[in-house]
């Protein structure tokens, strides 16, 4: 589990050089142990500040669909789902099927 955590960790942080990333992901198939420890050790305030921002902005992105908010108007309802298509957390099909349901539309 920790394993996995760390290649998370690397793929999210953008500061890091790709050639960088390749090389903890190299050390971590071959001396998993010993580079887990090395990588908490030098890089575990970076990776929690990490976590931290992203579990921020989880809630965020996902309460349209967890606790929609009622509105007045689908014109509300569709400049809601533009921003989530705008912020790049819905694709475009998922726009369109917003879009159909506020205004009564059925597929």
């Amino acid at each position: 589990m920790v394993l996995f955590t760390i290649l998370v960790d690397l793929f999210r942080d953008d500061k890091l050089n790709g050639w960088w990333k390749a090389v903890w992901v190299i050390f971590l198939i071959f001396v998993p142990f010993l580079t887990a420890l090395v990588y908490l050790i030098a890089r575990g305030r970076g990776m929690a500040e990490r976590n931290a921002r992203d579990r921020r902005t989880v809630p965020e992105d996902t309460d349209y669909y967890t606790h929609p908010t009622p509105s007045a108007t689908p014109a509300a309802d569709i400049e809601q789902a533009k921003a989530l298509l705008d912020k790049g957390v819905i694709s475009q099909n998922e726009f369109d099927a917003l879009k159909a349901k506020a205004l009564g539309n059925r597929f």
